[in-house]
């Protein structure tokens, strides 16, 4: 019926047999933005926002999301991860909180969704524990920086 991997010839939805893939390592690194007030940030970096130390708890959000992938997105193959970072870097002058997570496998398919789902949990992540001083956050610009491994090799954003 279609040209998608994820559908059979009668136009339902399947999970794509990975079994006859190659296991290489594979890498893939995504990113996103949080938006806040200037006071918000200075919240932030003085740890009194009344939910806890934001920035760890949003790491920890990060990486939790990352091995939950497939329990979200319904057609992803659970994966057993072999790492995924997650980095916060706080830029004062602009009030934005940079996400960056970095995931990795050893596997048959690629992790790229595990990234995209970590750094956006981690900016929910934010958002929940400073909705209370801040409803104005913004979460933006999520998107994959780079993916490394498989049969399409590398890509990187331009």
């Amino acid at each position: 019926m279609s040209n998608f991997n994820h559908f059979d010839q009668d136009g339902n939805a399947i999970m794509v047999d990975i079994s006859k893939k190659e296991i290489t390592e594979r890498v893939a690194v995504a990113s996103c933005d949080v938006l806040v007030r200037a006071e918000t940030m200075a919240l932030i970096l003085k740890g009194n926002i009344k939910k806890g130390d934001v920035l760890s708890v949003a790491r920890l959000a990060g990486i939790l999301g990352a091995k939950k992938t497939p329990d979200l997105i319904p057609l992803c193959h659970p994966l057993a991860l072999s790492s995924a970072e997650i980095d916060l870097r706080c830029d004062e002058k602009q009030n934005i909180i940079e996400i960056t997570s970095r995931c990795k496998i050893n596997g048959r398919t690629g992790v790229e969704m595990e990234a995209l789902t970590a750094v956006s949990v981690a900016a929910l992540t934010i958002y929940d524990m400073c909705k209370a001083v801040d409803r104005g956050i913004k979460i933006t610009n999520i998107r994959l920086l780079e993916k490394v491994g498989g049969k399409s090799g590398q890509w990187r954003e331009q």
